[in-house]
Order: structure tokens, then C-alpha cells, then sequence
């Protein structure tokens, strides 16, 4: 007689009794249909309740490091319902990998470009706001810096070194084979914060230009594939996480304690005000932040549709008292099988909203580390006290505020057709829809005096993608062909504008919340602004794939991009690449050998950057009357209106190329135990695209923009990627990895003398520049007078490298680059049962910093005025209280630095045995702590940071200035699925 029954099991490790848990396991009728899906506990048991004795199924077991098992034709009885035990064998390797290619997916195996796949398991955890800091050390070639603490900060990235002089470093981000745009949404925001990590299913990153190619037109700086998770067969699934984060400040600067300061300034023969208080100011600017995250998703459906959905919203609290990012973010992703499965219909669709309030960052961290430590904070009401020397950084902080919301959609809808076997058509249609809106606001105010202004900005960027391509695979026992051919257009628009008002009444209304009250609206201090521009980009691209013997393989590739950037008569450029690879461990001569993979991987190609301002080979004209843009006609002052060419058109600007040889070699010893990558690697950038000034002065406008004929910038380097895991005979699980990278970047045949950048801020070094271009050294070169001490009186001195008995900016030297040479990150993991433990390491090494925020606060003239300063400022008893301190090698330090970056304890109930298994399927605790430790020589907030102090355009490096500083976090989470 047929009854229903639990069909339950247990998963081991083969050759062990130990369980294995989180094993995927999914149950279906022997014809496909009536799929279900479970996941093994901490004790590697499943179940499946309500099955059909006398019935055929078919069950399936995945899991990341295993051999996939299936059990087919399997008949349920009631003798073998609880009996089921399942031995998993470890993968000879992760060759069966499917990895996201662009336009496709390949398998590892048969990859022949430098492509590094990481999966959801392998993403660092903590608080991410961007998908960049899910992959921070987990890529060997990439770096990647956040440039501030601050919640939803900007983070530069860069993969295989910076190509470009003004063009940025930033990859080519695809969520979902929508190209991204890399121009801003406005305000200081990181544009990718709009993605929900909880949502992303793997990231693939694009090394060489054999991989990026097909991306040619803005693949000379890496292509990073983002690919969100979709739903999956059979029954459907809930799942919850959510987590608190508790943050403090991490490294606070060591400025001097009221009795400190007092005594400091009694050596120096200063007179300084004492207050009577021991005020710790960065304490008084700072808190304990909270950060709240929460995320719902479900997934599901049958063999004709999936979907999945999720909810996430994310609330957190900066270190900085006044400074907080609220996100929330939907998505829904849909895909349909129609017509005898002969079309499917792939739809995604996200939407963002994220809010950001920010107090005057680098204001109210400048006054605190200046402010006399001595005075109290607060009056007896516990209103911020004020004192007459100077401004109370808590008053500072309530006077300004700065809000920005973005809104953002991002769509894409995507039919494919199979024509005929192993021909499919595909339409990928998308747009990505942001808006902003920023205020900046200062309160009006008595003491210190404030008449209270507003600004207002707006921006609008609208991108839209259209791409139709073909794509053929044949397959036999012998070959394996895939070719691809499309066409793609991108437009993309965006608008800004703004507007200003002054001279707001003292009330308790806030100017952004009523402009109607500003009293000023003059055109000198408050005329409106605004722009608008189109870019487009027309792609014609193919790729062709061959394998034979899965022994040899071949690619090559072929992108023709057209932008409404470049002049009518380069308007077009060509990308192509190619490249080989020889899997040796197929060969008869090694199957024997220890090698479970070994496949040689040669490749060259070209890449191309775009990423210049619109309109540029345009002519554009001027009507101001002024002495520089008209005449008088007669012998008088008067000047008669006119119009003027302010730039003259140029026609010939075209594509900044990079072009990019890579051999790499990637083995597997102890059938897949241990696995690695070494990759070699020349990048060469030409046709550097720059803003000049013309050699001859006679020129309607002062710059004209053009390809710097012979100059390169050339990145090479080496780069190592090792990994081991194994499983014990007990059921302990552990692996351990990591990557090294060595690189150098140097400029060649550079027409100028030096291209300075990185601007100076601080009282009196407002001229001052830090980095420069010059021939043979590095992009990020530290340019600067040489420091060699005190003279008699007490006055800095500085190297005079021209002998000529003057120091002038001719006597600067190169002292170093902000760029690494060494960039190393490792990790390990532990498990057992239930438990597992990770932590992840990054480090850098050969780079230094320069310290504009001790240039400009901390030396021993500030402590003189009444000012605070740290120890090192005073520690050279040589130095006089009336010296100055320019900008020299005397403030550039050393930025290498090793971090553990994240360490996570998780452990995976057992719902069984608590009794709610009907209820809740999955059930993880875990403790993450992030940025726990840094190990470095760097006194100041963190050695991570590059603040953008860009000169005309030209990318600056290195550069610390009142960096917002990163906090030391501890979250506390759980994650359940139903």
C-alpha cells in the first residue's frame, strides 16, 4: 500500500564517517519534474518529508571542493527511507568551473585569458557598500583603496596598474551584461553602491586584454562581471540575514592631553589660554556607530520558470557624529522558457534608493585636531560652548549639512532563440536610470558669524544598451568550436544643474528645508549653472573559440568601437586579441604524472579608453565682453561685443590604446588539492590622451586636447595565486590561500619636463603641488623638495639638486611612488561540524604616503599660536617656532601596511534537533570583526586612503588630507532559510 514517507540521509566525505554540511541536495521525479531542494546540517543529514513510497526519484549533491554526485532511478521504500548515506569524492580540481566571459560563459578549463572567477562562499564579509570591497585581496593584480572611512565613500580600483594620465583607472563594470557608465551620480557617493551584496551570485574579473577585448573600447583598465543570483527549480525557498554592526574609530591620532599641551607649550615659551578642562576633541566629534542590515529574499519556480526576489535595507551610522548612509534596494529577476523551450526570457530588475548625510568632514576634523585640548565642549545647558580664540569643532558640525539622495533603476530585458541546434540568437536591451538630488547647507549664525547659504545640484544620467549578437558552439569527441558575432549601441545622457541663495534669518528652520527664506539672490555669488551632454558608442564584435583533444585551444577576438567622443576622422578604432592554450596535463607523456591540470596560456591584445569629457574635438565659441575676448575700434576703452573661438575643433584626437601580452601557467598538484596561477604580464598605454598647453602662445584658447604622440605608460609585472584545501579522516575541513603580485609602472618618452598634480591643502601651501609625471618613473611619483634638516636658526633646509646656491621648484627630486611594487593578500578557513572560522589578511608594500594632514597642522609653529599638535611635530629640538613648514620630503612616509581585513566565526545549527526543522530549514549564527588590526609605519589614520586632490584633471595618488577615518567593526548575524 502507497503512503507517504521522510526520505532522509546522510552526506560524508569519502573515506569518512564525518558528515558534511551545507551540501546542496536536490530531489526530482526520474522525468525531471516535482524538483525539491535541501541543504545538509552541521551533521551532513537531509531530509525530504512527504514522498511517495513506491516511487522513482532522482536526487543530486553539490558542493564547492566535491565531485557533483547523483543517485538516479532511486526507489523509495520503507525499508531504505533512513538508510541513504552519500560519500562525496574531493574534485580533482574546480576545472568544470563555469566562469562568465563576457557576451558568454566558458569553463575554467578551457579559458584561455587571465580571468579570476570568485564565488558568493568566497566573498570577504562584513559591512560592504560596494561590490568592489567583496573582492578587496582576493585578486591577484588588483588594488583596491578606499579612499575614506566614511559610509558609502568613493574606493578607486585599479587592475594591472593605472594606464592613463587624465582618463582614470576605473574597470569596466557589467552587472548582468549591462555596461555600466563610469561617470558619477552625484555627490561624493561611490556610484556602485546601488547594488546589495546580498544580491550578487559571483564576480569575474578581466585581467588581460585577450579576455577584455571584447569590451575593447573600455577594456584597457579591466572588465569586472558582476552576476546576480537568480532562482532555481523546485521548491520555493525564503531566506533571511541580518546583522548589527557595533564601530569605532580604529586608529585616533596621538595629539597632546590638556595638562600635555600646557606643559609642551610652557617649553616653548608660548602663551596659550588653559580652559581648565582635559578635552579629548576627536572623542567629542566621534561615536560609537551602529549599523542595522536586513535582507528577505525567495526563489523558486518549475522547469519552464524561475525567480527570485529580494528586500534589503541597510541603515549605518558613521564613526563621525552627523554622518550616516541609509540604502534600500529591490530586485526581481525573472526567467521564462517558452515555445518547447526553444526561447527563454531573462528579465532583471533593481531599484535603489540611497540617502546620505555628511557634516563638513575635513572642517570639523581639522578643528578637532587643532582645537586647544584645555577648553570644555560643553556649557553648563549643554549647549557646544564658545570661545573667543577660536571655533568649537561641535559648533562647526551643526552649521553645515550636506544631504544627498540618489535614486537608481536598473532594467534589462533579454530573449534568446535557438534557431537551429547550436545556433542562438539574443536581444539584450537595458537602461540604467539615476537621479540625484544634493544640498549643501550652512545654518546662519551669530557667534562665529554665519549669513547662512543653500546650494542645490541635480544630475540626471540616463544609459541605455541595445545589443544583438549570434552566437554557434558545435561539439564531438574531437573538437569544440564556438563563434560569436553582434552589434551593440550605447547612448548615454546626462544633466545637471544648480543653484545658490544667501543671507538666511536665524531661526530654527533650515535653509534646505525652505530656500523662500534667503534673502540673496545676486548673480555675483548665486548664478545658476547647469550642462547637459550625449555620449554614444557603436560596437561591431565577434569572438571565435576552437578546442581539439581538450588538449589545444584557441581564441581570438575582434571589437570595433565608434564613439561621439573622438574626432570625425578617428571616430572608429580596432580591438583585437588573441590568444592559446596548451593543456599539458592532457598529454599522455603527464597523465601519469602529478599533475591533476596544467595548462600553459599565452595572449596579446588591445584595449582602448574613452573616458575623456565630451565635445572636446568640437570648436566652441565665447561672447563675453572683456579685454581677452574682443577688440576696441577705436582709442578708446571700450570693448564692443564679439564672439570668439575658446577652443578650436580637432578633428584628429582618437582612442588611447593599451596593448597587453600576458603568458600564464595555472597547475593542480594532489588531485586539485592544491591549485595555482602564475601570470606574467606587459601593459603598455599609448596615445595618451591630455589636456596641453600649445607650443605656440598665439591661441585662441590657452589648452587644446590631443593624443601625446610616443609617450607610454607601461605597467608590467607578475603576478602568484596558491590555494590548498583539504579534508581530514575526523571531518576537519581547512584551506589555506593566498596571492602575490609584483608590478612597476614607469612613463616613457613624456614630451614635458613634469605634469604636476596632486594640489596641496593647508594655510600657505595652497600653490603647492605633490605628484608629477615625469619620464622614467611611475605615475604616482612623489615630486618634492628634498628635506635635509634645520641650519642654525632653526629653518627647514632643502637639498639643492642644481647646485645653483637658490632652492626653487628646479630642485625638486622624485622621492617615491604611491603606487605598490608589492601587493600580497592571504586567507584561511577552518571547519568542523557545525563550526567554521575565516580570516582574511591584505597588505601592500613599496608605496608611500604623503602626509598633507601633518603638513599642514602638526609642526611646532601651530603649537606656538595656541594650536594642538602631535609629539612628532615638536620632537626635533632644533627647529624654531618661527619656521614654516613647506611642502618637502619631510611629510612623505611610508604607506605599506598588512591588515586583517575580516575574521569570521560562523556555526550552522541543527534544526533537527531543535525541533523547528519544519519551520526553518537553515539556521547560521555568526561574528565577524573587520578592520580589526593594521600592522604598519604610518601614523596616520590609516595608510589606505588617496584623497582627490587632481590638478586640471590630472589623477593625483598618495595624498592624505583630513581623511575621514576608518573604523574598527564588530557585527553580530544570523541568517535563516524557511
Amino acid at each position: 500500500m502507497l503512503q507517504e514517507i521522510t526520505l532522509s540521509g546522510t552526506v560524508v566525505a569519502n573515506g569518512t564517517s564525518e558528515g558534511l554540511p551545507g551540501v546542496t541536495v536536490l530531489l526530482s521525479n526520474t522525468d525531471g519534474s516535482g524538483k525539491q531542494g535541501s541543504t545538509t546540517d552541521e551533521n551532513g543529514k537531509f531530509s525530504f518529508p512527504r514522498l511517495q513510497t513506491g516511487n522513482r526519484y532522482t536526487l543530486q549533491f553539490s558542493y564547492i571542493g566535491y565531485e557533483k554526485h547523483s543517485v538516479t532511478d532511486f526507489l523509495v521504500t520503507e525499508s531504505n527511507a533512513n538508510s541513504l548515506v552519500i560519500n562525496l569524492k574531493e574534485s580533482a580540481s574546480n576545472l568544470g568551473e563555469v566562469v562568465v566571459v563576457g557576451y558568454g560563459v566558458s569553463t575554467k578549463k578551457d579559458i584561455t585569458g587571465s580571468v579570476k572567477s570568485l564565488k558568493a562562499a568566497e566573498f570577504n564579509q562584513g559591512i560592504i557598500n560596494s561590490p568592489e570591497q567583496l573582492l578587496q585581496g582576493k585578486v591577484s593584480g588588483v588594488n583596491i583603496t578606499s579612499a575614506t572611512g566614511e559610509p558609502g565613500g568613493k574606493t578607486s580600483i585599479t587592475v594591472r596598474g593605472p594606464g592613463g594620465v587624465r582618463t582614470g583607472s576605473t574597470p569596466l563594470f557589467v552587472v548582468d551584461g549591462m555596461a555600466l557608465d563610469n561617470s558619477g551620480t552625484g555627490g561624493d557617493a561611490n556610484p556602485l553602491n546601488f547594488l546589495n551584496p546580498q544580491d550578487i551570485e559571483s564576480i569575474d574579473v578581466l585581467k588581460d586584454a585577450s579576455a577584455t577585448a571584447i569590451y575593447g573600447s573600455r577594456g584597457a583598465n579591466g572588465v569586472i562581471l558582476v552576476t546576480t543570483k537568480k532562482g532555481k527549480s523546485g521548491q520555493a525557498t525564503v531566506n533571511y540575514s541580518g546583522s548589527i554592526g557595533i564601530s569605532k574609530m580604529a586608529r585616533p591620532l596621538d595629539v597632546f592631553s590638556g595638562p600635555e599641551f600646557l606643559a609642551e607649550a610652557a617649553k616653548l615659551g608660548a602663551t596659550v589660554i588653559n580652559g581648565g578642562g582635559d578635552t579629548d576633541w576627536q572623542k567629542e566629534i566621534s561615536r560609537t556607530a551602529y549599523t542595522h542590515n536586513h535582507n528577505i529574499s525567495l526563489g523558486g519556480g518549475n522547469d519552464k520558470m524561475t525567480y527570485y526576489a529580494s528586500f534589503g535595507a541597510q541603515k549605518q551610522q558613521g564613526i563621525i557624529k552627523n554622518s550616516q548612509q541609509d540604502r534600500y534596494t529591490g530586485r526581481i529577476n525573472i526567467s521564462q522558457k517558452m515555445f518547447e523551450d526553444r526561447v527563454t526570457l531573462d528579465l532583471n530588475l533593481n531599484a535603489n534608493n540611497t540617502q546620505n548625510n555628511r557634516p563638513n568632514n575635513q572642517s570639523v576634523i581639522g578643528s578637532a585636531l587643532s582645537a586647544n585640548p584645555t577648553y570644555v565642549p560643553y556649557n553648563e545647558d549643554g549647549s557646544p560652548f564658545q570661545y573667543q580664540d577660536g571655533t568649537n569643532p561641535l559648533v562647526t558640525m551643526n552649521l553645515y549639512k550636506e544631504k544627498l539622495v540618489n535614486n537608481r533603476v536598473l532594467a534589462s530585458i533579454s530573449p534568446s532563440v535557438k534557431i537551429i541546434k547550436g545556433l542562438v540568437y539574443k536581444l539584450n536591451f537595458g537602461i540604467d536610470h539615476s537621479t540625484s538630488a544634493q544640498n549643501k547647507q550652512t545654518r546662519p549664525n551669530a557667534v562665529p558669524f554665519e549669513i547662512g547659504r543653500l546650494e542645490d545640484y541635480r544630475l540626471t544620467n540616463s544609459n541605455r544598451l541595445i545589443e544583438n549578437y549570434l552566437t554557434y558552439t558545435f561539439n564531438n569527441r574531437n573538437h569544440s568550436f564556438s563563434a560569436l558575432a553582434g552589434h551593440s549601441y550605447q547612448r548615454i545622457f546626462i544633466q545637471g544643474s544648480n543653484y545658490s541663495i544667501d543671507k538666511f534669518p536665524i531661526s530654527d528652520i533650515e535653509p534646505i528645508y525652505n530656500p523662500g527664506l534667503g534673502q540673496d539672490l545676486s548673480l555675483v555669488l548665486n548664478k545658476p549653472g547647469g550642462f547637459a551632454t550625449i555620449n554614444e558608442l557603436q560596437s561591431f564584435f565577434g569572438r571565435a573559440t576552437y578546442g581539439f583533444k581538450d588538449k589545444y585551444l584557441v581564441t581570438a577576438t575582434l571589437r570595433v568601437d565608434g564613439s561621439s567622443k573622438f574626432g570625425a576622422n578617428n571616430k572608429y578604432g580596432s580591438f583585437p586579441s588573441f590568444s592559446l592554450g596548451w593543456r599539458l596535463s592532457e598529454e599522455d607523456f603527464l597523465k601519469s604524472g602529478p599533475f591533476s591540470d596544467l595548462k600553459l596560456r599565452a595572449g596579446w591584445g588591445r584595449t582602448g579608453n574613452q573616458e575623456i569629457p565630451s565635445k572636446i574635438t568640437q570648436a566652441r565659441f565665447t561672447s563675453t565682453v572683456s579685454p581677452t575676448t574682443s577688440y576696441p575700434l577705436d582709442n578708446s576703452a571700450t570693448f564692443p561685443g564679439g564672439t570668439t573661438y575658446s577652443r578650436l575643433a580637432n578633428p584628429d584626437i582618437q582612442w588611447e590604446v593599451s596593448s597587453q601580452t600576458d603568458i600564464g601557467l595555472d597547475f593542480g598538484f594532489f588531485k586539485g588539492a592544491l591549485t595555482g596561477e602564475i601570470d606574467y604580464f606587459s601593459k603598455t598605454s599609448e596615445k595618451i590622451l591630455l589636456e596641453v598647453i600649445p607650443a605656440d602662445p598665439v591661441q585662441p584658447a590657452g589648452t587644446f586636447w590631443t593624443n601625446v604622440p610616443n609617450m607610454r605608460i607601461i605597467n608590467k609585472g607578475l603576478e602568484l595565486d596558491l590555494n590548498f584545501r583539504k579534508t581530514l579522516d575526523n571531518g576537519l575541513r581547512f584551506s589555506i590561500g593566498g596571492n602575490m603580485t609584483f608590478i612597476k609602472n614607469r612613463v616613457e618618452n613624456s614630451p614635458y619636463s613634469v605634469i604636476v598634480s596632486g594640489s596641496a591643502q593647508g594655510s600657505g601651501l595652497t600653490s603647492a603641488t605633490i605628484n608629477g609625471y615625469l619620464n622614467n618613473h611611475s605615475i604616482g611619483a612623489f615630486y618634492l623638495k628634498e628635506f635635509t634638516g634645520y641650519d642654525d636658526k632653526g629653518i627647514s633646509t632643502f637639498r639643492d639638486v642644481d647646485g645653483d646656491g637658490i632652492v626653487t621648484d628646479k630642485d625638486r627630486v622624485v622621492a617615491g611612488s604611491a603606487l605598490p611594487t608589492r601587493m600580497y593578500n592571504f586567507s584561511g578557513n577552518i571547519a568542523y561540524k557545525g563550526f567554521d572560522l575565516t580570516a582574511n589578511f591584505n597588505g601592500v608594500a613599496g608605496n608611500k604616503i604623503y602626509d598633507n594632514t601633518a603638513n599642514s597642522n602638526f609642526y611646532k609653529l601651530r603649537l606656538a599660536k595656541g594650536l594642538n599638535v602631535t609629539p612628532e611635530a615638536i620632537a626635533d629640538t632644533r627647529e624654531s617656532i618661527n619656521n614654516s613648514a613647506p611642502v618637502s620630503t619631510q611629510f612623505l612616509k611610508d604607506a605599506a601596511f598588512l591588515r586583517l581585513n575580516n575574521l569570521a566565526l560562523g556555526y550552522n545549527l541543527n534544526t533537527s534537533k531543535l525541533g523547528i526543522h519544519r519551520w526553518i530549514q537553515t539556521a547560521r549564527v555568526s561574528v565577524t570583526g573587520q578592520n580589526l588590526f593594521v600592522w604598519t609605519k604610518y601614523n596616520g589614520y590609516d595608510p589606505e586612503v588617496n584623497n582627490d586632490r587632481q590638478i586640471n584633471g590630472i589623477t593625483s595618488y598618495g595624498v592624505d588630507y583630513l581623511s575621514y577615518p576608518k573604523a574598527k567593526t564588530v557585527i553580530i548575524g544570523i541568517n535563516l532559510g524557511f
